[in-house]
């Protein structure tokens, strides 16, 4: 059984007198940066020259570039992209880099495909919320937390993991749970749960089964209804009770086809699919890929997200989503 650490697992003390550096100030850097300050921890932001340098300084925060807010810091949290990381890690934060400094991570993409190897004397962490900034930080403002995930890479101190549990309490947390894990646990899951299954997986069955009904005859405002706009209801249902509460809440009918159906189209191919996915994770070879993609300037991703935005079902989606006043 995982263990789950709480409120009273985890003490702000671990973090004082420290310096916190937040590298980057998108969307889990401003929300951590926000609630580490409201919690009482010294934080300063490090950023190139963009506009969250603007959003930063508005909200109060002492900002300045990234190598002079990690030169001080006793704590270097790497919040910027993935792709990004060993760029930024190499030229400014590794030369700059306290002796025996922290480095935590919000995700261990760079630690776990050695893109990064820190220093040997640094502790190195993960603190990883179970939620998008935005609602970490509102959750955090509302007397509570999102639970969130820490692990342990480096432990030169003997304090990495009170350092890990302090920074959780700091953001909340702790009062919904935080689950120990590891490095490489947390990045395989995480990357194959994106493929397989949260964007991947799901947005091209919802693709596909738009383009059944279009080419059928039907029309593709209804089909849009019927296979996107109520997967919401349902994916609120799951989250809320689990998949047989999703069951329980559906009518007879839906709960019939939908369980002697389901596994037709999600058969043991997908599943094979799925394990070679995984095995791409794992060996390290979609990290290459990505990499490459990355350094070559995102011809592919460019193209898809061209390709994508130009399909039917998007632009059906547009029109419909004006009906309910929805916006990105």
């Amino acid at each position: 059984m995982a263990k789950i650490y709480y409120e009273g697992d985890a003490d702000l003390n671990a973090l004082k007198d420290m310096r916190i550096a937040v590298v980057g100030y998108g969307i889990q850097g401003r929300a951590q940066a926000l609630c580490l300050r409201d919690s009482g921890a010294d934080v300063v932001i490090g950023l190139i020259r963009d506009p969250t340098w603007d959003q930063a300084v508005a909200d109060g925060m002492n900002v300045m570039p990234v190598a002079e807010a990690v030169k001080g810091a006793d704590v270097a949290m790497m919040l910027i992209p993935d792709e990004l990381q060993k760029e930024v890690y190499d030229r400014e934060v590794k030369p700059n880099l306290k002796a025996g400094a922290t480095i935590d991570f919000a995700h261990g993409f760079n630690i776990v495909f050695k893109r990064i190897v820190p220093p040997a004397d640094s502790d190195v962490i993960m603190v990883a919320p179970k939620g998008p900034g935005r609602l970490v930080r509102k959750t955090f403002e509302e007397g509570f937390g999102v639970p969130a995930l820490v692990a342990v890479e480096q432990n030169p101190s003997g304090k990495a993991l009170q350092k890990a549990l302090a920074i959780a309490k700091a953001l909340g947390a702790t009062r919904a749970g935080v689950i120990e894990t590891t490095f490489k646990e947390e990045t395989e899951t995480d990357l194959f749960g994106e493929q397989a299954d949260l964007c991947g997986g799901c947005s091209e069955l919802i693709r596909k089964s738009f383009e059944v009904l279009v080419e059928a005859g039907y029309q593709p405002e209804i089909a849009y209804f019927e296979v996107l706009h109520e997967l919401k209801l349902i994916v609120d249902l799951i989250q809320a009770g689990g998949i047989e509460n999703m069951w329980k809440n559906v009518s007879n009918t839906a709960e019939y086809g939908g369980r002697t159906r389901g596994p037709v189209i999600i058969d043991d191919r997908v599943k094979d699919s799925m394990k070679k996915i995984l095995a791409d994770v794992r060996s390290g070879k979609f990290a290459e890929e990505w990499i490459g993609e990355k350094e070559s300037g995102l011809p592919v991703l460019k193209s898809l997200r061209e390709e994508g935005s130009e399909t039917q079902i998007e632009k059906i989606g547009k029109e419909i989503r004006k009906m309910f006043a929805i916006k990105p």
